[in-house]
């Protein structure tokens, strides 16, 4: 059985992809897993490649969900999205986006932040 902190997470993803797929994107995988790690969508932007981290918090006693995004968070990503591309053959644009969702203690959004290119490999 998932945890709070899981069930909190997949729900901030279905938020996310939602919002993404509201703006044109096309998803292609969610919870992309490999050695280095795991990114939470997978998407295309037109011709761009875009891997989307996914920080969804209900208070802010941490701090903000995109203070999260450590630099070693960063490196994280990085890797996975090198991976990813190098597996599947990429060789057109892409990047790292974040989208940072804040909700209320009820579900509702209070806020949703799309970051374009928040983390620069």
């Amino acid at each position: 059985m998932p945890s709070v902190r899981q069930r909190l997470g997949r729900y901030g993803e279905t938020l996310a992809a939602r919002y993404l797929e509201s703006k044109g994107f096309s998803l292609c995988a969610r919870n992309w897993r490999c050695p280095a790690g795991e990114i939470d969508l997978i998407a295309r932007d037109g011709d761009c490649l875009v891997f989307v981290e996914v920080r969804t918090r209900r208070k802010q006693d941490f701090g903000t969900p995109e203070e999260s995004i450590t630099a070693a968070k960063q490196a994280h990503l990085i890797a996975v999205a090198q991976t990813y591309v190098q597996e599947q053959g990429w060789d057109g644009d892409w990047r790292i986006d974040v989208v940072a969702i804040e909700l209320e203690r009820d579900g509702r959004v209070r806020r949703l932040a799309h970051l374009e290119n928040a983390v620069m490999g």
